[in-house]
């Protein structure tokens, strides 16, 4: 097994660790809806760039049901 050979001081850990932070993700809010979403996703009311790009659900049963 391996052993350290000597023990890391607080600095050193703090510097390994340095690269450790999560980061926030990139919320953007959609031109039409005002909603907010993730970058390059679609809405959850389905608009993306401010254009609807899925049916409304609604329209998506009615369809199935034909």
């Amino acid at each position: 097994m391996a052993v350290q050979k000597d023990r890391k001081s607080r600095s050193r850990r703090g510097m390994r660790r340095a690269h450790d932070a999560l980061t926030r993700s990139n919320l953007s809010v959609d031109a039409t809806t005002g909603e907010r979403h993730l970058r390059h996703h679609i809405s959850p009311d389905g608009y993306y760039k401010g254009r609807r790009v899925l049916p409304e659900k609604e329209e998506f049963e009615s369809d199935n049901e034909e």
